[in-house]
């Protein structure tokens, strides 16, 4: 009993699989990218054992070791803060105020901005904080 072989080229080649990689690549990609949400003002949070991912949204408002304010990553003085708070918030869905204060801040300056934000409507607040190590 004889084989035949042929020596011709493979014409027919199978999509299936790669398309298989290229959307599980493109799962990974989608879920990774959501974790990566932070302004560009460095502060160092202060910690919590019951830290909740926060969702992302414009209204951020930023507070240095050295109590200077950001709103977003533009630095504001909180005598103009209602302001942008306002003209952000008309762009904005989301309500939420999002508090990035460092552990070294004063209470009262985080007061004197949600004093802003309230002024403005604002009613939620959000006071981030990072996860504390085992």
């Amino acid at each position: 009993m004889k084989f035949e072989m042929s020596r011709k080229p493979l014409t027919i080649f199978s999509y299936s699989s790669l398309t298989d990689i290229v959307l599980l690549l493109l799962i990974f990609f989608l879920l990774t990218s959501q974790f990566v949400v932070h302004t560009g003002v460095k502060v160092k949070l202060p910690a919590s054992k019951m830290n909740e991912q926060t969702l992302p949204t414009k209204l951020v408002v930023s507070i240095t070791p050295e109590s200077k304010i950001y709103l977003g990553s533009k630095p504001v003085d909180i005598s103009v803060l209602p302001g942008e708070l306002d003209a952000l918030k008309k762009n904005s869905v989301d309500k939420n105020l999002i508090i990035r204060a460092d552990k070294k801040v004063q209470i009262d300056l985080v007061i004197q901005v949600i004093d802003a934000a309230k002024s403005v409507g604002i009613d939620k607040f959000t006071i981030e904080t990072e996860k504390e190590p085992f």
